[in-house]
């Protein structure tokens, strides 16, 4: 690990522990690096969509508009590829809460959550993207059985590692 040295003015060094304190960091080297990658992630993102993500996109939608709990499925199995885990939450009534997670390629990822968030009744959506490196596929060996993977035949797989 590095170790950096910064000087700030007083009045914004008091209001920056107060934040830090709001939020539970345990010293101001973690709330730094947050804000560091926070940075450089948003710096990334305006660089232009290329490459791979990670990425959450969460909204709510009204459950009596007409088809539309079956129109937000068929999208997602459309991009099965894309769609790694969905999330639904009852809120009330009337509307429901879901979050999907969703990784490849961030043209994709971006693409096919504006199709999601431009169905008729869904609101509030928002997608929270993190790019990753794709490392090329391979394979590990894997001690314990899956019912799909054969002890003998290693699995291969591609890993996403976000960017520090």
């Amino acid at each position: 690990m590095e170790r950096i040295t910064i000087s700030i003015d007083t009045a914004l060094a008091l209001e920056f522990d107060r934040l830090i304190a709001a939020r539970g960091y345990k010293n101001r080297s973690e709330a730094v690096r947050d804000l560091v990658r926070s940075h450089l992630e948003a710096a990334r993102a305006a660089q232009g969509p290329a490459g791979h993500c990670v990425a959450n996109l969460s909204y709510v939608y009204n459950h009596h508009e007409r088809d539309l709990a079956e129109r937000l499925t068929a999208l997602q199995h459309d991009q099965h590829d894309l769609t790694v885990a969905t999330l639904h939450a009852h809120l009330d009534h009337d509307n429901c809460l879901e979050s999907v997670i969703l990784r490849g390629s961030t043209v994709a990822v971006r693409a096919f959550s504006d199709a999601m968030m431009a169905e008729r009744g869904v609101r509030h959506g928002l997608l929270n993207v993190v790019t990753v490196e794709v490392d090329a596929q391979h394979a590990h060996p894997h001690d314990q059985p899956h019912t799909h993977v054969s002890t003998e035949q290693p699995h291969t797989h591609i890993h996403f590692k976000p960017r520090t």
